[in-house]
């Protein structure tokens, strides 16, 4: 996702093995779907990384300084782009989970309301 008209997404490394099984899905994204995803996305950085013996992942290094990593293990081609779709559309901001329902800058003194009230 752009925030103010900047992608975030710097850099995409696509990590997997040309031995294991568990590798198949991903070495069918990189021959038929990685090449229009690169020429779709110009911005960004794609590095295909050969580790030998290990399962594959998609690793997402954002302008933030933080990174995402997605296993792909044993996953067909299209939720592996839809995977890194995902990373690219993505803000890289941790997720904080919300304490309340609503926030709001000034909390009401007297309580949130509710429809049903015991008298």
């Amino acid at each position: 996702m752009a925030l103010r008209g900047v992608w975030q997404l710097q850099k995409l490394i696509v990590s997997y093995c040309d031995w294991g099984g568990s590798s198949r899905g991903i070495r069918a994204f990189m021959e038929t779907h990685l090449p229009t995803f690169k020429e779709k996305n110009p911005h960004l950085e794609v590095v295909t990384e050969l580790i030998r013996g290990q399962h594959p992942h998609l690793k997402g290094l954002y302008k933030n300084h933080n990174q995402r990593v997605i296993c792909v293990k044993n996953t067909t081609p299209e939720d592996i782009l839809l995977h890194a779709s995902r990373l690219r559309n993505a803000l890289g901001r941790k997720v904080v989970k919300l304490r309340t329902r609503h926030v709001t800058k000034h909390p009401s003194v007297q309580g949130t309301w509710a429809t049903a009230l015991k008298f």
